[in-house]
């Protein structure tokens, strides 16, 4: 009985966290179809923390970890949101071009330094 309790309330709290991440990010991408200005603004950054803290959240989980720690994936992500970053400086303008593209370079780093632990592990190892 307790195994199945615990089964329904796993699936709940994953469903809450991959749901609250989906409603995150469309609030940060969709927040200019619905509002303007000052809302907009407060709409985008607002969605972005949510997608972010339920976002890091599940990268916790074992089976993204899992995948996350295979040795191609950090090259994969830190390439593209590199190439993600320089696209965005050029594409948008303003602002909102240095900002975005900030954010991405930002996320390559990471990847990189994930990268540069696995390669430190491997030589230890």
């Amino acid at each position: 009985m307790s195994s199945l309790l615990a089964t329904v309330k796993s699936f709940a709290a994953n469903l809450l966290l991959w749901s609250l991440f989906t409603v995150g990010l469309g609030a940060a991408l969709g927040a200019g179809a619905v509002v303007d200005g000052t809302q907009q603004d407060v709409a985008t950054i607002a969605g972005s923390a949510v997608a972010v803290v339920t976002g890091t959240r599940l990268a916790r989980r074992p089976r993204i970890k899992g995948f996350l720690a295979r040795p191609g994936t950090p090259r994969f992500l830190f390439l593209f949101n590199g190439a993600a970053a320089v696209a965005m400086y050029f594409a948008l303008d303003g602002a909102k071009g240095i900002a975005a593209a900030a954010a991405m370079g930002l996320v390559s780093l990471v990847a990189a330094g994930g990268i540069i632990a696995n390669h430190r592990g491997a030589a230890h190892a």
